[in-house]
C-alpha cells in the first residue's frame, strides 16, 4: 500500500466546504475583517470552527459577537447593549477603553512590543515588580511573571517542591488542599482542584494523588479547625505546600470560607516547613474589599499567585510572588534556580498596562466603590432568598452570588439575561455577578433585577 502525504480529495472537498466561508472572510483590508462582514457570518464560522472555553461542537448555545466595549457596555453586532457584569471573567475592574490603561499600551508599542526576558530586562517589568511587592504582605520580596493565573499555580506547586528538594526533603512532593476549590487548567493546577466536585473528575488517575481535606465552612469552626490541623500533622512528612483560595473560592463554588482558617493554616505550615501558597487569582486588587485577601485575613503567605485584575482585563499577565528565603533555598539547590521560563514572560506590553492599572488602584476609588457595590448587590440579591428554586444567596465585595437548588438552565437564563440587557454567565448552579468597580448603583440594579429574571427563567419548569 502506497503511502499518501497529501490528499488531493481531503482537500477539495474541505475547500469546497469552506468556500463561502472564506469568500467572506476574503473581504478585509489591512486592518482586518472588512465592515462588510457580518455577524452571521462571523456566528456561523465560529460555530464551526472556534472552540471556546469549556465547550464542544455543536455549541449548546451559540455565542454573542461583540462589536466593541466601553465603560461596563458590551455593544453586540445586532445592535443591543448589555452591562457586562462579569467583568470579563473578573479581570476588566476599571471597566473598557478606559484612557489611561489605552494610552500605556500605546505608548509602550511605540517602544517594543516584545523582548525575551532571558538574560535582558526591561523598565515595565521591573516596574512592576517593585509596585507588586510594595502592595503585597511582607515577607513576600520575590517576583516572577507568569503567562497566566494557571502558569503562576504552575509554578508556584513548582516552588514548593523545589524548596523542599533543596532543604533535603525529596520525598516532601504532595500538596494538600481544602475541596470547592478551583487553580486552573493544567495538569498540576488541576491536581488541587476539587476532585469529585469540580470540572476535572474526569482525570483521575492521571493527575498527581493530593491530600484533600473537606470544604471550609463560612462559619467558624473549632471541629473544622481541628480536621485542618490533625491532617496537616499526620501528612506533614508527604507535603511540600498547602494551596487555597483565600476568603472566596471562585470558579469552584463562589464559597466564602471564614478567615480564622488561614491563621490555622499559617501557625501549621510555619511549624511543620510546609509552603503556604494563596492563590489570589480572583481575589485580588479590591475585589473581595481588600488589596488582597491576605491584607484583610492579617495573614501572610509564603507564595502568593495574583493575575485576571492585574492588567485591568487588558492582557494576560499573572505573577507568581515569594520570600527570600524560599528563592534563596532553591537557587542554592541541585537545578541552580527554578525551573521554569515561559516565552512571554515580562512581556513588556502587559507589563506597562498592569503598571497603568496598579496606578488606578493606588489612588484608591475602588476602597469607596466596592462597599457600595457590595450594599447594592445584597439589598438587590437578598429578595431572591426565599424565591423558587433558590438554596441560597452570599454576597463579599464586588461579588454577587445566587445559587440553585439544580443546575442552571443555561440557553433560559442567557436569554432572560440578554434580554434585560445584562451579561452574565451562569456555570453549573450558580448565577454570579463580579461587576466592574466603575459600575453605578444604576448598573448594579440593573445586574442584579436581571439575575432574579434568569432564576425565573431557570427555575419555571
Amino acid at each position: 500500500m502506497t503511502a499518501h502525504h497529501g490528499d488531493d480529495s481531503v482537500h477539495e472537498t474541505r475547500s469546497a466546504r469552506n468556500s463561502s466561508a472564506r469568500g467572506t472572510l476574503a473581504e478585509r483590508d489591512s486592518t482586518g475583517f472588512s465592515d462588510a462582514l457580518s455577524a452571521e457570518d462571523l456566528s456561523a464560522y465560529d460555530a464551526e470552527h472556534v472552540w471556546h472555553p469549556y465547550g464542544a461542537f455543536p455549541a449548546s448555545t451559540r455565542p454573542l459577537v461583540v462589536q466593541s466595549a466601553e465603560g461596563v457596555v458590551l455593544r453586540l453586532a445586532d445592535g443591543r447593549e448589555v452591562i457586562d457584569g462579569m467583568s470579563s471573567w473578573w479581570a476588566a475592574v476599571h471597566g473598557y477603553r478606559h484612557p489611561r490603561l489605552d494610552a500605556a499600551l500605546h505608548a509602550q508599542v511605540d517602544t517594543m512590543s516584545h523582548v525575551m526576558f532571558g538574560g535582558l530586562t526591561h523598565a515595565p517589568a521591573v516596574e512592576l515588580t517593585r509596585r507588586l511587592v510594595e502592595m503585597t504582605p511582607e515577607p513576600l520580596q520575590k517576583v516572577f511573571l507568569a503567562d497566566s493565573g494557571s502558569v503562576s499555580v504552575e509554578v508556584a506547586l513548582k516552588m514548593a517542591i523545589q524548596w523542599q528538594r533543596a532543604n533535603g526533603n525529596p520525598e516532601r512532593t504532595r500538596i494538600l488542599t481544602w475541596r470547592g476549590g478551583y487553580h486552573g487548567d493544567t495538569l498540576n493546577p488541576m491536581s488541587v482542584c476539587d476532585p469529585d466536585g469540580g470540572m476535572h473528575a474526569m482525570w483521575t488517575g492521571v493527575l498527581p494523588r493530593q491530600v484533600f481535606v473537606p470544604a471550609p465552612p463560612t462559619q467558624w469552626s473549632e471541629d473544622y479547625a481541628d480536621i485542618l490541623r490533625s491532617a496537616i500533622r499526620e501528612q506533614a512528612e508527604h507535603l511540600a505546600g498547602i494551596i487555597v483560595e483565600p476568603l472566596v473560592q471562585g470558579a469552584g463554588g463562589m464559597r466564602f470560607p471564614h478567615s480564622g482558617y488561614l491563621r490555622v493554616l499559617r501557625e501549621e505550615t510555619r511549624k511543620a516547613g510546609i509552603a503556604l501558597i494563596f492563590d489570589e487569582i480572583a481575589s485580588a486588587f479590591g475585589r473581595v474589599g481588600g488589596t488582597t485577601a491576605a491584607e484583610l485575613a492579617a495573614v501572610s503567605p509564603d507564595i502568593m499567585c495574583v493575575g485576571k485584575a492585574l492588567t485591568g482585563g487588558y492582557m494576560t499577565l499573572a505573577a507568581t510572588i515569594t520570600t527570600d528565603e524560599i528563592a534563596a533555598d532553591i537557587s542554592a539547590g541541585e537545578a541552580g534556580g527554578l525551573a521554569h521560563g515561559p516565552t512571554f514572560m515580562g512581556n513588556p506590553l502587559a507589563c506597562a498596562v498592569a503598571c497603568a492599572s496598579l496606578d488606578i488602584l493606588a489612588e484608591g476609588a475602588w476602597r469607596s466603590q466596592v462597599p457600595r457595590i457590595e450594599g447594592e448587590l445584597r439589598d438587590g440579591l437578598e429578595p431572591l432568598r426565599n424565591a423558587r428554586g433558590v438554596h441560597d444567596v452570599r454576597v463579599l465585595g464586588a461579588i454577587g452570588v445566587v445559587e440553585l437548588d439544580e443546575p442552571v438552565a443555561m440557553q433560559a437564563a442567557t436569554d432572560a439575561l440578554v434580554d434585560a440587557g445584562v451579561w452574565l454567565r451562569p456555570f453549573r448552579n450558580l448565577i454570579y455577578t463580579m461587576p466592574p468597580y466603575i459600575s453605578s448603583s444604576e448598573d448594579i440594579a440593573a445586574i442584579c433585577s436581571a439575575v432574579a429574571d434568569a432564576v425565573r427563567a431557570s427555575t419555571q419548569n
